[in-house]
């Protein structure tokens, strides 16, 4: 029983050393073709608006559409705008324009199917999981057995449990992997702010007289002998009353003088 044990570590042994002497020649045996499908590619474009509010050394503060301000640090050196048709650096932005971010995505949908192939011996086998082969060189090469893997042995489809050393064996292993490769473009452009418009100012002006002109009349003001409205008749009737009782007054005395000297 113990010299069993160890024939049986010694074959564990020996196997162990067959697939590591040939572990580095597999690649050079198994044959492997790899092939790239390509899907229809989508594209996204989308357009940032944001005003300068601030630039302060490499930072810049702006303000989007939505009327949020956004603080981008350290922006690079070699970051460009393009205003006006001008490239622009951060120390060239000032604070009133108008920078658009526009990205444009594109997305590409990809299969890669990688087919690897192997034909050889069966030297020894350990379903399910591996099988040593004798490859068209002479030399072996162990693999692992993936799940489900089938061998076509003279035309006949079988799994690790059908191999029987001595066997001639051809077996094909198919991998899709599906991949989607995301592309971006980014590009900065903007305009200048809007000049300030000039402040109002009053008009003056000149009129030029001749030196030989006469000088302008000056206005007369004319006294109006209209009263006010605000003034009143009152005091004019009882003057005109006063007289009238003076008069009366007066006619009196005359008459009784002449009547004085006739007696």
């Amino acid at each position: 029983m113990n010299a069993s044990n160890k024939q049986q570590q010694v074959w564990l042994l020996a196997v162990g050393a067959i697939a590591l002497a040939f572990t580095l020649s597999m690649s050079a045996q198994v044959q492997t073709e790899t092939t790239t499908n390509t899907g229809q590619p989508t594209t996204e474009v989308k357009v940032d608006r944001a005003t300068v509010m601030l630039v302060d050394g490499n930072d810049l503060v702006v303000k989007t559409e939505g009327g949020k301000f956004v603080h981008f640090a350290n922006v690079p050196e070699s970051a460009r705008a393009t205003v006006d048709g001008q490239q622009l650096g951060i120390h060239d932005l000032k604070p009133g324009m108008t920078l658009e971010r526009t990205i444009t995505t594109t997305t590409t949908p990809q299969t890669i199917t990688t087919v690897k192939s192997v034909t050889g011996t069966v030297w020894y086998v350990n379903p399910p999981s591996s099988v040593i082969l004798t490859l068209d060189d002479g030399t072996n090469q162990a693999f692992k057995i993936p799940n489900g893997q089938k061998f076509n042995i003279d035309g006949q489809m079988t799994d690790a449990w059908g191999l029987k050393k001595g066997m001639k064996v051809s077996a094909t292993k198919i991998v899709e992997v599906p991949e989607t490769t995301v592309e971006q473009e980014k590009e900065f452009t903007g305009t200048m702010p809007p000049s300030d418009p000039p402040a109002d100012l009053p008009i003056l002006v000149v009129v030029l007289m001749p030196a030989d002109a006469p000088p302008a009349p000056v206005p007369v003001e004319v006294a109006s002998a209209t009263l006010p409205k605000t003034a009143s008749q009152l005091p004019l009737i009882g003057i005109l009353g006063a007289l009238t009782l003076i008069s009366g007054f007066g006619l009196r005395a005359v008459r009784l003088r002449a009547a004085r000297v006739r007696a």
